[in-house]
């Protein structure tokens, strides 16, 4: 049974910096891309980062391009996203997701066959 379960999230001040963590199991994943999605109240789920699990490709929304940093560790089965310079707009639920990569890493919801339960971020200004 595939498992995401995300960790890391929290209460923020504007500036701060804070560390998600997505740890997969379940199935083997070198064959699919890693992504982090999030929600804010009253707003669709959008697209914030992906990235191939041999860390060669990566794609960021251009609203967390240059704070946001997503990573892997294949030792550990884990995803990271790494969120500095945290902006009150970014507080959100935030989700880890696994879907197959082909000729580019998947940007779309639909795109995405397994998904976390969600950690939430908190930006205070």
């Amino acid at each position: 049974q595939v498992q995401l379960v995300e960790s890391g999230g929290g209460l923020v001040q504007a500036g701060g910096s804070l560390r998600l963590s997505c740890a997969a199991s379940g199935r083997t994943f070198s064959s699919y891309a890693m992504g982090w999605f999030r929600q804010a109240p009253g707003k669709e789920r959008e697209f914030v980062a992906a990235i191939s699990w041999s860390g060669g490709s990566t794609y960021y929304a251009d609203s967390v391009k240059g704070r946001f940093t997503i990573a892997t560790d294949n030792a550990k089965n884990t995803v990271y996203l790494q969120m500095n310079s945290l902006k009150p707009e970014d507080t959100a639920v935030y989700y880890c997701a696994a879907g197959p990569v082909s000729s580019w890493l998947p940007l779309a919801e639909y795109e995405y066959d397994y998904w976390g339960q969600g950690t939430q971020v908190t930006v205070s200004s």
